[in-house]
């Protein structure tokens, strides 16, 4: 059965074993992704018995990573990608070249060549994006700011990887590695066209994408088919992806990532996540369980100390380097945790680069099997070095004096000006939180003449609003010094414009142990954390839906029954 229907039965004992070993996963309180991963160790070569298709399971898998990166696309929005430039370009770029570096030391001390440390060295140097999103959706950190952070990090990893993927042939050639040697020349062609390819991809999304993806789907809904639209936001997604690779030689990830951001444009972007969810979550376990087949156990037995090295630096050495960094750039601990903990394991692109290095004749086999070994073993661990991470800072904050300081950086846009005006540091209200909603309720408030002060976590931001003549400081509410320094114990009102809940009760907290009179004003997602919070006495709680329910409502009474409406208002 299996040779006459190899697609069938590789993604039948695919879900099959994957729902298996995820539940017993779960039950063992573990993540669901390990027992996928020991689903894909079980039907792969290197253990006896049943082998799936290791190549459609790969095909498979590249398309859960297209969905997963389109969904991701769909909110990330380009002024997300910019407003964390300034950490995310270097910080990258940084902690590619220390963990390549790294990685290559091993690599020569191991007795490899040059050529073959280099290409092991950036293959433990980039971390898997679909790792980091399931990573961030599970611990409520994808939207917040710390989340657009490490994607927008991994982001940047994945274009320098473009960059890497087509240089590698001809550097392979310089290096002797190849038939024939490629001069300074064909290396800088080389580049240019890269660059070239990737700019006009990017600028043909920009120009064109972003007004051609909202109109179709527009036209797409129009039809009133629900079947359609699915379609067309998975045809997107696809097509783009592959469009991207064959013509302008961008990976697929970046290709969906891209459609998914031009997406976003349109007003049904909320309703292509949604509808196209469950489809994301099955191939991504086809993900995981394609991870589980390419590696091969025997490692584990032969070279242990050289896997347990490259889990090291994985884990450990580049985490550090990156959290390093983010500590360099003046962002907080809670901040250099999130990132390095996100980092802290490799996927797909070092799968990529590694089948590469092997057909070049650059990396041997041994290197290949390293890099499959530490990806299973970090993308297990990955989990569980997120959710350690909480505990860690907690303790780090109870016990370390320089912990507190990294906490409360010196940073001048931690704290207002000496400059402030006095109106905005008495009677003011305070809003934490800028995006949509919070730049609504600041325009209204300016409007009106109402003083204000902004809190957000996003530094450039608040490098623009202070440009603009805003009070505002960067830092995480959560925090008591970020309300301090916003001065929430003079103001009369706090508005937690945030759509992190799980963050409310502990701003709440700290504001009203600063001023106890304070009148709270707080956003929430969903009926159901509302009804906790208004339980709590957390202040006065607006839903979305709720409040849009409302206005609809008032708009067709004012409509259809217009004296009602007007008596109903007297009254």
């Amino acid at each position: 059965m299996e040779h006459s229907f190899p697609l069938i039965t590789t993604i039948a004992a695919a879900f099959g074993l994957a729902l298996v070993f995820g539940f017993m996963a779960a039950k063992a309180g573990l993540p669901a992704l390990v027992g996928y991963l020991v689903a894909g160790v079980l039907i792969g070569p290197g253990t006896p018995g049943f082998v799936a298709d290791v190549e459609i399971a790969g095909q498979l898998a590249e398309i859960g990573v297209m969905l997963l990166m389109f969904g991701v696309g769909l909110h990330f929005s380009l002024q997300d990608l910019m407003s964390v430039r300034k950490v995310a370009l270097p910080g990258a770029v940084v902690q590619m070249m220390v963990a390549t570096a790294m990685g290559s030391a091993a690599a020569l001390w191991w007795g490899w060549s040059p050529a073959a440390a280099v290409v092991f060295g950036l293959a433990l140097s980039v971390a898997s994006t679909v790792v980091l999103l399931k990573a961030l959706e599970r611990v409520g950190l994808l939207e917040s700011m710390n989340g657009r952070i490490a994607v927008g990090w991994l982001v940047v990893e994945d274009l320098a990887m473009v960059l890497v993927l087509v240089l590698l042939p001809p550097l392979a050639g310089a290096l002797g590695a190849g038939e024939s040697g490629a001069g300074a020349t064909e290396l800088g062609m080389a580049l240019a066209r890269t660059l070239l390819e990737v700019g006009v991809f990017i600028g043909l999304m920009l120009l064109i994408g972003r007004r051609a993806f909202p109109w179709l789907l527009w036209q797409v809904t129009r039809t009133g088919s629900r079947e359609l639209f699915t379609l067309c936001v998975v045809a997107a997604a696809v097509t783009v992806a592959y469009g991207a690779a064959e013509l302008f030689g961008v990976s697929f990830a970046l290709g969906a990532f891209f459609a998914g951001m031009m997406l976003r444009e349109s007003q049904f972007s909320h309703r292509a996540a949604e509808q196209t969810l469950p489809l994301r979550d099955a191939f991504a376990v086809l993900f995981f369980v394609s991870v589980g087949m390419l590696f091969e156990p025997r490692v584990l037995i032969e070279q242990p100390l050289k896997v347990l090295t490259v889990v090291a630096i994985v884990v450990f050495g580049k985490s550090l380097a990156a959290a390093g960094l983010v500590l360099l750039l003046r962002y907080p601990l809670n901040t250099a945790l999130t990132v390095s903990c996100s980092l802290a394991q490799i996927g797909e692109f070092s799968f990529i680069l590694a089948g590469l290095g092997m057909s070049l004749g650059v990396l041997p086999a041994e290197g290949q099997s390293l890099i499959l070994a530490a990806a299973l073993i970090s993308i297990a661990l990955n989990p569980l070095v997120f959710a350690g991470s909480g505990p860690l800072l907690r303790w780090l904050r109870e016990r370390s004096e320089l912990a507190r300081r990294l906490e409360q950086r010196d940073d001048p846009l931690a704290e207002l000006p000496v400059s402030t005006e006095e109106k905005f540091l008495k009677n003011q209200v305070v809003i934490v939180g800028h995006g949509w909603v919070g730049r609504e309720i600041a325009r209204s408030l300016k409007a009106s003449g109402i003083p204000f002060v902004v809190a957000d976590e996003n530094r450039e931001l608040v490098e623009q609003l202070r440009r603009e003549g805003q009070a505002a400081v960067s830092g995480n509410a959560t925090d008591p010094a970020t309300l301090v320094q916003a001065h929430v114990a003079t103001a009369r009102m706090l508005v937690i414009a945030t759509p992190q809940t799980l963050e409310v009760r502990q701003i709440v907290e700290a504001a009203r142990a600063l001023n106890p009179a304070i009148e709270v004003v707080v956003r929430s997602h969903h009926p159901d954390d509302a009804a906790l919070l208004e339980r709590d006495n957390t202040g006065k709680v607006f839903v979305g839906e709720r409040e849009l329910a409302r206005a609809m409502a008032a708009h067709v009474l004012s409509r259809v029954a217009p004296d009602q409406t007007a008596a109903a208002a007297s009254a």
